[in-house]
């Protein structure tokens, strides 16, 4: 056989040199220097980002968000290592190592990683339950036992370097095999339920250090139930003086910050309460002398400086395996989260799966220096971005702040209360424990979503099988001389309407893939089209278009203005026409592609067929809300969910996807439908009464492809492109969701 190179006859001797060179033929940009080159910049972010970091506009400004950061990390490390019952110190080496490392690796640009409240939880628990307190009794005098919390210290620390270890493995293994979609079966409800609960255990792990009293360590099933019985036991020992330490911590505490978020606005940073409640009362406790007055717990020793790297303990491996792989999944979960939330609003984009490999390397190397396993803070992020933080430099100053901490402070608060420390995480739960409203919320609004944020498996698991995640999306176009439309890529005699986008989901829309659903849709729009990429945000000026061939103008349509939103409106049970280029009222008007110097769309009008959306959850709702679009077979679910609002109202719905490409067409804007129904409408059928507004028709056979009688047009003049959702149900309407 001829594999070599220039014809070189491969034989037995040099049969491996005749596959490299093979190889090298045909994927020769595999082992070339820009390929390299690529690689390198694909998992070092900070390559592409630093040498156009604009330092004379975000310098400053991630200098003053990185010390308010810093700040807020030395409390909070404390705090959070006691959580996770490890030594406080350890706390400071978790808020340093990956605060420096995520500088490298990371994509978000405002996450504030380091020490959070449920990861702590979670190794809390798994110390408690493997290495107990009693493990390390010792007799004093032959007769009294005492813990030796020297070697229990030094066992926890061991075994919880193996899990940070272990879970960035499987959060670097998983990030390398393109994994980072997983996190969208972690739906926001099933997060945001997660993390309430473990919120309550946070709570009730800190009540023994806010009343004195010392309870035995539970695991297992309900031992969150039996810790709570045993602390009511032991109030009659509460620790008066501790008691009183944590209240007034908590009171001022929360004071402070409830100020700090009214005048947000005119404060140039946050007071840092829980800093100056850590200085004043490690001040108070070491001039009283708290601990051997009034019994009152004390941090202890912090030891100065930095420890050298030491390997896990790997025979520790089979023991934590299955909760280092659940700390890795729950931690990157709320990281990409908070990433995500805050790439949305200053317009950037986060990698999914270099964030999880940006984690597996935090929390994998820092293991070797004593860290336990790391998340994003949202207390944090939201002080990084509100200080001014433009970029992962400010993680850099926070980190430099805490080393200046580790080497030279730290030690001066071995008499601080672990009360202040208790108060502090308690405090910092404030915002876990509002989502308890969430209840009621996903109540009225989606109960299914209700089930999911309570945990039930079932629900998590059959969702996502019963709704494909990757539905196939297609653009459709009608079949001549009939009002059948079909997918023009696998029909030839199929053709796209002029000026007309009509998109296309095999499936329904749900928390898993609705994402994948607004970028199928910004390709499937963008690529048969005339001009270079262009945001479909951006409207032609109206009569100002030029036609051609293929780029028809955008026809004119009644006296409605460039900047109207939707009115209200019903002409069918299934379409709602948005403009896309809007501002209300007296607004300035919003920039044309003319007047920025961009092309002009091929296109007018986008038409969303939603024809199998038979359901909607809150995830769905959010992200409709970022990219304005609207349907409504699942319009009561949407109305429940507050999808509506003075800027995003319910316009114009029709019966069928040609309804909506006819309308489209003729460029006639159809006005409000009264709520009575007209005498030539069949009464709406069971299932489509009603809604608060006006009445919904649903369609009743082909004669009923038209849309509802037009009244007087109350609009201005040319709107700009508009985008049409067109649900057609051929069976009848959906059963309700919640059934």
């Amino acid at each position: 056989m001829e594999l070599g190179s220039h014809g070189t006859h491969c034989s037995p001797s040099n049969v491996s040199e005749c596959l490299c060179s093979a190889r090298l033929r045909l994927c020769p940009h595999r082992c070339s220097a820009s390929a390299a080159k690529s690689l390198l910049f694909r998992f070092l972010p900070v390559l592409r980002w630093l040498p156009r970091y604009p330092f004379k506009d975000w310098l400053l400004g991630d200098i003053t968000s990185g010390f308010s950061v810093g700040i807020m990390h030395l409390p909070q490390g404390l705090a959070y290592a006691l959580l996770a019952g490890l030594p406080p110190v350890t706390g400071l080496y978790s808020s340093f190592y990956p605060v420096f490392l995520y500088f490298f690796f990371g994509t978000s640009r405002h996450n504030s990683v380091g020490p959070f409240a449920v990861i702590s939880v979670m190794i809390g628990s798994l110390t408690d339950s493997l290495l107990p307190s009693e493990n390390f009794l010792e007799s004093i005098n032959g007769s009294n036992m005492t813990v030796n919390e020297e070697r229990r210290d030094a066992a926890r620390v061991e075994l919880v370097a193996t899990i940070t270890v272990l879970t960035g493995i499987f959060q670097v293994a998983l990030g390398l095999l393109q994994f980072g979609f997983v996190v969208t079966y972690l739906s926001d409800p099933l997060v945001r339920g997660y993390t309430t609960a473990a919120s309550v255990h946070v709570l009730v792990s800190q009540l023994k250090n806010v009343f004195g009293v010392s309870l035995g360590e539970h695991s297992g099933p309900l031992s969150l139930f039996v810790t709570v019985i045993e602390i009511c036991r032991k109030l009659p020992e509460t620790n008066v003086g501790t008691l009183v330490t944590a209240v007034i911590a908590m009171v001022v505490i929360y004071i402070v910050k409830e100020l700090n978020h009214k005048f947000a606005a005119k404060l140039p940073m946050p007071i840092p309460i829980e800093l100056i409640t850590i200085i004043i009362s490690t001040g108070i406790s070491y001039g009283v002398n708290l601990n051997a007055k009034f019994g009152v717990s004390v941090v202890g020793n912090i030891p100065s400086g930095l420890k050298p790297p030491v390997v896990p303990n790997v025979s520790y491996f089979g023991q934590v395996v299955g909760n280092a792989f659940a700390i890795a999944v729950v931690g990157y979960a709320i990281c990409i989260s908070l990433g995500k939330i805050f790439a949305l609003k200053h317009g950037y984009k986060v990698d999914s799966n270099q964030e999880l490999i940006a984690l597996g390397f935090c929390n994998f190397l820092g293991g070797f220096f004593q860290c336990f396993a790391i998340s994003c803070s949202m207390s944090r992020s939201l002080v990084q971005e509100s200080t001014g933080g433009n970029s992962q430099v400010a993680g850099v100053i926070a980190s430099l702040v805490i080393l200046v901490t580790i080497l030279k402070i730290g030690e001066l608060f071995r008499d601080l209360p672990k009360a202040i420390l208790a108060a502090i995480i308690i405090i910092n739960l404030h915002g876990m424990f509002k989502q308890f409203k969430d209840i009621r919320t996903l109540w009225k609004s989606n109960r299914v979503d209700l089930v999911r944020a309570q945990g039930r498996g079932g629900a998590m698991v059959t969702r996502p099988l019963l709704c494909s995640r990757r539905p196939h999306y297609s653009i459709l176009g009608r079949i001549p001389d009939t009002d059948v439309y079909r997918d023009v890529a696998q029909y030839q005699m199929a053709q796209e309407v002029p000026g007309v986008k009509i998109f296309c989901s095999s499936s329904t829309l749900y928390f898993a893939n609705v994402e994948l659903y607004a970028e199928a849709l910004k390709k499937k729009v963008r690529r048969k089209r005339c001009h270079p990429p262009m945001s479909l945000l951006l409207a032609p000026e109206p009569g100002q278009g030029e036609p051609g061939a293929h780029c028809p103008a955008p026809p004119q349509r009644g006296r409605c203005g460039p900047s109207q939103h939707m009115q209200d409106g019903h002409n069918g049970p299934g379409v709602a026409v948005i403009e896309l280029s809007g501002a209300e009222g007296s607004a300035p008007p919003a920039p044309t592609l003319r007047t920025l110097g961009l092309p002009q769309p091929s296109f007018h009008t986008v038409i969303l067929d939603f024809s199998p959306v038979s359901f909607v959850d809150t995830v769905s709702i959010k992200i409709l809300k970022n990219v304005r679009w609207v349907w409504l077979p699942v319009l009561a679910q949407l109305e429940r969910g507050s999808f509506f609002s003075s800027s995003l109202t319910k316009h114009c719905f029709f019966p069928s996807v040609h309804a909506a490409a006819e309308h489209a067409r003729s460029g006639q804007r159809p006005a409000p439908v009264s709520a009575r129904t007209p005498r030539h409408h069949p009464r709406p059928r069971d299932g489509w009464g009603p809604l608060r507004e006006p009445r919904v028709y649903p369609a009743a056979g082909p004669q009923h492809q038209d849309v509802a009688p037009q009244e007087e047009d109350i609009c201005g003049a040319e709107p700009g492109p508009a985008t049409l959702m067109a649900p057609t149900h051929p069976r009848g309407p959906p059963a309700p969701m919640d059934s």
